[in-house]
């Protein structure tokens, strides 16, 4: 019977002959995390600060709507409520929309900070990890033809 062969050391020995070094994708892992810590703490505070401007919206919205539904002695007077409340809305609309726009102005000249600072840490690990690979490259090369 024919014996098979043993790939398994095959596999060990091809393997071994070409050095990998792993800390390039550690750190690259590491840069990796720390921008989408990053990003998460720039997408949270950007919710915190939505979720304020909303909350302090609505209860403003409310205690003037409380004003409009109150009994008034006259039927003019009701128009006049809610031609009041609906002058006031309009108005916070407009400087709660400017407050969101800021927000968003903030979100995205952040992200976009962080997205070309990541690309200049990434491109400066490529670049050394290939320098790295292509020495231990060229050692094992100049290793293997002096055999």
């Amino acid at each position: 019977m024919a014996k098979t062969q043993d790939f398994t050391a095959m596999m060990k020995d091809v393997m071994g002959a070409f050095p990998v070094d792993t800390t390039a994708m550690e750190d690259a892992f590491k840069t990796t995390a720390a921008l989408n810590e990053k990003l998460s703490a720039v997408a949270i505070e950007a919710a915190e600060k939505t979720s304020e401007i909303s909350s302090a919206w609505a209860k403003d919205t409310l205690s003037k709507l409380a004003d409009v539904s109150k009994a008034k002695a006259e039927p003019a007077d009701y128009a006049k409520a809610f031609s009041d409340f609906a002058s006031a809305s309009a108005e916070v609309a407009a400087e709660n929309m400017a407050a969101f726009a800021e927000i968003a102005k903030k979100v995205q000249m952040d992200t976009v900070e962080l997205l070309m600072a990541a690309g200049k840490d990434m491109t400066q690990d490529a670049t050394a990890a290939v320098k790295k690979a292509t020495e231990e490259v060229t050692a094992a090369a100049k290793k293997a033809a002096a055999k």
